[in-house]
């Protein structure tokens, strides 16, 4: 299938869009890539999602699949007889795989995870908010020694799996929060596997060409994100 088959609509900030690209690296799949603005969105955009009008959006032989984490398990299976398997053989892990999966995407969304500390009122609600963020991670690092294998370096093992790339693709938001806030979520004293694990997955060939630039990420949260979460934040007060 050429590259003209198969076309990803997203925009370069959203973690939501890295986890499709890293699962299309990861099957070798040659495709078109489009930028779109989400301030004046396409008409394919809208076409092709019509019900929440949002990016991931990927095209596949002219038909749309949406939400990233449908994405990528599209993906797998599209192209199950290329490159390395993503999400586990076995029912039961899948099924565990796609639980921390959601768990991730519960704790860790961008706008959610920030805005609890952008809008923490005082110091003591700041490290409320850092506390609960630190809290998940610890849950996580659990979770990794369970699902991964005695020393192995990613949650699928060896390679990198389904949840590797769910909690991957936010690692560039997660690095922007410990910036902007002057705060440290992955330690060696809580979550030692994870802090070995964010190495190991940011050198990985599938992945370290798609990370965000941190600087140019943080711009755009202080410029866009923050401000709006102020704003919401704000009006819901009154």
């Amino acid at each position: 299938m050429g590259k003209g088959d198969v076309k990803l609509l997203g925009t370069w900030p959203s973690p939501y869009v890295m986890r499709v690209k890293i699962a299309l690296n990861l099957k070798s799949v040659d495709y078109e890539y489009q930028e779109d603005n989400l301030e004046s969105k396409s008409e394919l955009l809208l076409k092709s999602n019509p019900v929440y009008k949002k990016i991931p959006i990927l095209l596949h032989g002219g038909k749309p699949i949406c939400e990233s984490l449908i994405i990528v398990q599209y993906i797998d299976e599209a192209w199950s007889g290329i490159g390395p398997s993503i999400l586990p053989s076995d029912p039961y892990d899948r099924a565990v795989a796609r639980f921390w999966a959601a768990y991730i995407d519960d704790e860790f969304y961008p706008a959610r995870a920030v805005n609890r500390i952008v809008v923490a009122n005082g110091e003591e609600a700041k490290a409320a908010a850092v506390k609960e963020l630190k809290d998940a991670l610890v849950l996580l690092e659990e979770a990794f020694l369970k699902i991964s294998g005695e020393g192995k370096p990613f949650f699928g093992g060896d390679k990198i799996g389904y949840l590797d790339i769910a909690l991957g693709s936010l690692l560039g938001w997660l690095t922007v929060t410990e910036k902007t806030f002057n705060v440290k979520l992955f330690e060696e004293a809580t979550t030692p596997r994870l802090v070995s694990w964010v190495d190991s997955f940011c050198k990985h060939p599938a992945v370290k060409d798609e990370l965000p630039d941190t600087h140019k990420l943080s711009e755009y949260a202080h410029n866009v994100v923050y401000p709006h979460l102020k704003e919401v934040a704000a009006a819901a007060a009154n």
